[in-house]
C-alpha cells in the first residue's frame, strides 16, 4: 500500500464532527490497518508532515497518533529513515499458528473440489504433459489476423454478445471439422466457449442432476473428474486398455460418459471401432450422452486418424470438444462444441447467462488465421516437430535407462506414459524433480480410486530437441537414488 494509499484511505474514514479527537480516530484507523495486516511489517508509513498536510491536519495531531503506536508496538521509529510498521506484523503465520488444509467455510462438495483441484507443481521445463511448441508458433502471421480485426471493430462486437459464438468462425470451424474429423455439423450447431473446462462445467450442470452417474476414463483427464464433481455428480472409473474405454455392463447406469477416444489421456491409447460401436449402443440403451474430448486429435503419427466418435453417431448422443490450446497457444482460452441441435439453444442461453461470452475480435483473427491457411499449416509442421521430439525421448530412454522405464503410447498426441517399477513413490520422485526444473506428472494423480499402476506422464511438444537427452539423463539420476 503506497503512502498515497494510505492517506487516501484516512482521509475517507476522519470524522470532523465533535466527538472523538481527530488524533484518536487517526490512532484507531492505523492500528486496524496494521492488526489486520493490511500493512505488512516493515511498510514505511508517511512522513508526519506529508501526512498532516494531506489531510488537513496538525502536525502534533499526527505525531500524537504516531507516538501512541509506538508506544503499544505497532510501529517503530527507524532514525533517519521514518515510521515502520512493526516487523510483529508480517503476513505469513507465526510458526506455532495451526494451518488449516482446507479453508473454512467450505461445503462438503467445495473441500471434495479442492482437493480434486490440485495444481500441477510447474508448468515450465522438461515434461510437462499437455504443454505445446510456442516458440515455433506463427506470432507475425496471427498478430496480423488479431491486429487487422482489433483495429476497427464492428460497434456490435464491442455489446453483451449472446449468440454463443462469431458466426464467422463458427462457419469455418464446420468446414474444418468435417474434412479434418469427419465431423458431422452445420455451423448452427457449434457454440464458441471460453475455453474446454467451463464447457465441460456447464455441460455437466445443464444434462445431469446433482448425484447422477458420471462413467470417467480410468485413469483419466483430472479436469473432466473436477468438472464432474463440482456439478454433484458420483463419478464411476472405468477401466481403460490398448483398445480405450472397456464398457461395463454391470457398472451403474451412467447420464454422463466422458471419454478420449482419438487420444486416450493419459495411457494414449487409441479407441478401437468395435469400442466405439459398443460404447454408442451402451448409450442407446440407458439414455445417456458422451462428451468426446478431442483435445489433441490432430496430432496423429502412425497412420492415418480416426474418424471422430461423433461421426458414427446416429442418435445424436455424442457432443464434441475440441479447443484450440494445444494447436495454437493455452492462454487463447478457446474452445469449441457441435452440440445435437436440441441442446444448441439451452446451452446457448445459460453460456451467455452464467459465463458470458465476447471476444469477437479474437475470434474473427482465429477465423481468418484460419482461413488464410497458418492454421493447417502450424499443425503439419508441430506434427513433424513432435514426431521427432517423441523419438529423440525414446532414443535417449533406450540409451540412458534401458528396459528399466517402459513407455507407453506415442501413435499420438504430445506425451507418453512411462511405468515405474512396482511400489515406487512418484509423489516423492516428483518432489525431488521440481528442485531440478523436472515437472513429473504422477499416473496416481488421474486416478479417482486406488492407482492399479505406477508411472509418470511424460510430455515432449514443449521441450527443445537440445534439452530432451539431459533431461531424462536427470530423471535417470533421480530413479537410480531412490532404486537403491
Amino acid at each position: 500500500m503506497s503512502h498515497d494509499w494510505i492517506a487516501d484511505y484516512l482521509s475517507a474514514r476522519l470524522r470532523r464532527a465533535p466527538g472523538e479527537p481527530l488524533s484518536r480516530q487517526l490512532y484507531r484507523q492505523l492500528r486496524e490497518l496494521i492488526s489486520q495486516r493490511r500493512l505488512n511489517g516493515g511498510t514505511p508509513l508517511p512522513a508526519s508532515r506529508a501526512l498532516a498536510l494531506t489531510l488537513r491536519l496538525g502536525r502534533n495531531t499526527v505525531l500524537a497518533a504516531y507516538d501512541q503506536l509506538t508506544a503499544e508496538g505497532y510501529v517503530e521509529s527507524r532514525h533517519g529513515s521514518g515510521t515502520y510498521v512493526s516487523d510483529a506484523f508480517s503476513r505469513q503465520a507465526s510458526p506455532s499458528e495451526p494451518v488449516s488444509a482446507l479453508p473454512r467455510g467450505l461445503s462438503r462438495r467445495g473441500q471434495a473440489l479442492a482437493q480434486a483441484s490440485r495444481l500441477p507443481a510447474g508448468k515450465l521445463g522438461a515434461f510437462v504433459p499437455g504443454l505445446p511448441e510456442l516458440e515455433q508458433f506463427p506470432y507475425r502471421q496471427w498478430q496480423h489476423c488479431l491486429a487487422k480485426r482489433q483495429r476497427h471493430p464492428p460497434l456490435e462486437w464491442l455489446r453483451y454478445q449472446q449468440q454463443g459464438g462469431l458466426p464467422e468462425l463458427r462457419w469455418t470451424l464446420s468446414q474444418y471439422l468435417r474434412l479434418s474429423r469427419s465431423v458431422q455439423c452445420e455451423p448452427e450447431q457449434i457454440v464458441i466457449a471460453s475455453g474446454a473446462q467451463q464447457a465441460l462445467s456447464l455441460l455437466a450442470q445443464l444434462l445431469a442432476e446433482p448425484g447422477d452417474v458420471a462413467w470417467l476414463e480410468e485413469p483419466g483427464y483430472v479436469g473432466a473428474q473436477a468438472a464432474m464433481q463440482a456439478s454433484g455428480l458420483r463419478c464411476v472409473g472405468i477401466a481403460v486398455d490398448q483398445d480405450g474405454l472397456r464398457v461395463d455392463a454391470e457398472a451403474d447406469p451412467p447420464r454422463l460418459i466422458y471419454v478420449t477416444p482419438a487420444h486416450q489421456y493419459p495411457t494414449g491409447a487409441v479407441m478401437s471401432l468395435p469400442r466405439r460401436l459398443a460404447l454408442l449402443e451402451h448409450a442407446r440403451r440407458h439414455d445417456s450422452w458422451i462428451i468426446e474430448d478431442d483435445y489433441d486429435g490432430e496430432f496423429c503419427y502412425a497412420s492415418a486418424p480416426l474418424a471422430a466418435l461423433q461421426s458414427l453417431d446416429q442418435e445424436r448422443r455424442v457432443i464434441y470438444v475440441g479447443t484450440f490450446s494445444k494447436v495454437m497457444y493455452p492462454a487463447l482460452k478457446l474452445a469449441y462444441l457441435v452440440l445435437p441441435p436440441e441442446l444448441v439453444d439451452p446451452y446457448r442461453r445459460c453460456q451467455a447467462r452464467l459465463q458470458g461470452e465476447g471476444h469477437y475480435a479474437v475470434q474473427a483473427a482465429v477465423a481468418d488465421f484460419i482461413e488464410q491457411g497458418h492454421f493447417a499449416r502450424h499443425i503439419r509442421q508441430m506434427r513433424t516437430l513432435y514426431r521427432r521430439r517423441q523419438q529423440l525421448l525414446r532414443h535417449a530412454c533406450a540409451q540412458t535407462l534401458g528396459d528399466s522405464l517402459p513407455l507407453r503410447g506415442g501413435d499420438a498426441g504430445m506425451h507418453l506414459l512411462a511405468t515405474l517399477p512396482e511400489g515406487f513413490d512418484e509423489w516423492a520422485l516428483q518432489a525431488a524433480a521440481a528442485e531440478r526444473q523436472l515437472w513429473l506428472r504422477p499416473l496416481a494423480r488421474h486416478y479417482l480410486g486406488q492407482p492399479s499402476g505406477n508411472g509418470l506422464v511424460l510430455g515432449y511438444a514443449g521441450i527443445a530437441d537440445h534439452a530432451i537427452a539431459p533431461a531424462v539423463r536427470q530423471l535417470a539420476g533421480l530413479l537410480e537414488t531412490r532404486l537403491k
